[in-house]
């Protein structure tokens, strides 16, 4: 076995018996909720079709006193009631259990707890590659593509097959089934999309993939066809209207002379001219055409820099996020919101104290 395997063993051994001690001693990466009870009454008109459901405790039903008696003697038809857990903090929950130990409230989550825990361990799975390529990173990336993928099938199917689809060519199948509000008369045009999806399915078959190439060529044609017009107007059309600015701007408030807006518009003409002048090959590139097109170089470079930094810095602002949730949620290494305030200290495990 080579040395930097052993070393690399002993670390994962030793930190996962640091995580283990962490987690029985302090309760950490543990997660808690709330009973909150949700009331609902209906306060529609009598005789009125459809329902108007509102919050018996909401600020609508005390400014307009819509409900003026106790929730338990309002007919059973026209209210609603169950209970949501959400989530609390751990002093939240202390509190509640020295207060009460038969408190049932406040409750510890079990299925929260281990998606905290699923979360920071596939988060170090994805670090674990910068050490080199290895089974948790394959495990973690699957699992990520194949969840996503599942994801958004599902989304696309109760979002666009059966509102946009179904729901246009059998309405009274789907008010039945899945959208009870849906008032849309049949629509049989949408038959042709039905069809082309149908048609496109074909590409699985070994023998009848050709029959996919026509929604396949149908739907990259639109698309294209689509997008050109929409880039067209947003981006080269209004990239012109953009530039056509004065040079010499004038302050609308005082009818002075604005310095710094006319040296803006004065640098974005001349970006966008040296720029262009650099993708003009039909005249060489010497003299005034050639240093105007390294001027151009020069605002290209910077415009690619800055859309190089503010992508780096949005990546670091996703791994500062990622290590905030392993440090606090997960680990309870810090406390940036005062969730596990010191005035809980007290009520913790004997061991809190020791280990900070």
């Amino acid at each position: 076995m080579k040395k930097e395997t052993v070393i690399w063993t002993v670390v994962m051994l030793v930190g996962a018996l640091v995580l283990v001690l962490n987690g029985a001693l302090r309760g950490a990466g543990s997660a808690y909720v709330k009973a909150v009870p949700m009331q609902f009454v209906n306060v529609a008109e009598p005789g009125e079709v459809n329902a108007d459901w509102i919050r018996y405790n909401s600020d609508r039903a005390f400014d307009e006193k819509l409900c003026t008696q106790p929730f338990e003697d309002i007919p059973e038809d026209l209210r609603e009631s169950w209970v949501r857990y959400e989530q609390a903090e751990l002093g939240e929950y202390l509190a509640s259990r020295a207060a009460d130990p038969n408190d049932d409230n406040y409750r510890f989550s079990l299925s929260q707890t281990l998606g905290i825990w699923v979360a920071a361990l596939f988060t170090l799975f994805i670090f674990s590659f910068l050490y080199k390529d290895n089974p948790f990173y394959k495990i973690a990336e699957s699992s990520v593509v194949g969840v996503s993928a599942a994801y958004w099938m599902v989304i696309g199917f109760w979002d666009v097959i059966v509102p946009n689809l179904l729901g246009k060519v059998a309405p009274a199948m789907v008010r039945a089934w899945s959208i009870p509000g849906l008032e849309d008369p049949p629509n049989y045009w949408y038959l042709v999309p039905l069809i082309l999806g149908l048609m496109l399915l074909w590409r699985l078959s070994p023998k009848g993939s050709w029959i996919g190439r026509w929604p396949l060529a149908f739907v990259i044609g639109t698309t294209a066809g689509i997008r050109l017009i929409g880039f067209i107007q947003a981006d080269f059309l209004s990239q012109i209207r953009n530039t056509v600015i004065p040079l010499i701007a004038i302050d609308s408030a005082t009818g002075s002379f604005a310095f710094w807006d006319s040296l803006k518009n004065l640098i974005i003409v001349i970006g966008v001219l040296s720029a262009l002048t650099y993708f003009f090959f039909s005249v060489e590139h010497k003299g005034v055409v050639g240093k105007t097109a390294r001027l151009g170089i020069w605002f290209l470079m910077i415009t690619f820099g800055a859309a190089f930094g503010y992508t780096v810095m949005g990546r670091i602002a996703l791994f500062a996020i990622r290590l905030e949730f392993l440090f606090d949620d997960w680990l309870w290494l810090i406390d940036p919101l005062g969730r596990r305030a010191a005035e809980y200290a007290s009520l913790l495990w004997p061991a809190m104290p020791l280990l900070g």
